[in-house]
């Protein structure tokens, strides 16, 4: 493992209609840093902007601790929070890449996208949970096996408390 873990976050790129999401993926970027880990994310908006913003409002914060990996070519699309802009120019197959980037992965709400980072997530046996109070493919997938890959099951976290015991367990902190 990396001397200082990342923790891929996956989510919805529209908070617009939850605020309360957007709540907990910034008290979620904050405790991630506070964990001594980075940030990997889409790097975009919504659920990305939020927990980057958080991460930064960490006092353990370091430049270089949120890392945003996006689907275009363009790096100025990039939320305004992210240090680390890697644009790829691959569209949706990015998501492999910050599901890859994470030595353990969270998802946080979400539709279609992050239902497919969770997927890749799965098939390359990272540590996966998914914030189940949130909604979307989170909710749904949340304390569920994929499929017969694995014995496990996709971690039902229930609020940062829960993220903070799970990322501690899974990256031996």
């Amino acid at each position: 493992m990396r001397e200082r873990p990342v923790v891929s976050v996956f989510g919805s790129n529209d908070l617009s209609d939850a605020p309360e999401t957007e709540v907990i993926c910034e008290e979620l970027g904050k405790a991630i840093v506070d964990l001594g880990c980075k940030v990997a994310c889409g790097g975009l908006g919504g659920s990305m902007t939020a927990v980057c913003r958080g991460a930064r409002s960490s006092d353990g914060y370091q430049s270089g601790d949120t890392i945003g990996i996006l689907p275009m070519d363009d790096a100025d699309a990039a939320n305004p929070y992210v240090d680390v802009v890697i644009p790829t120019d691959l569209g949706l197959f990015r998501n492999m890449l910050v599901a890859r980037a994470g030595d353990a992965c969270i998802a946080i709400r979400g539709g279609s996208g992050t239902l497919s980072e969770i997927a890749f997530a799965w098939q390359i046996n990272k540590p996966v949970a998914a914030m189940s109070s949130t909604g979307g493919w989170s909710g749904e997938l949340a304390g569920s096996a994929l499929d017969h890959r694995r014995k496990d099951v996709v971690a039902d976290l229930a609020n940062v408390d829960d993220a903070v015991t799970w990322l501690k367990d899974v990256l031996g902190l």
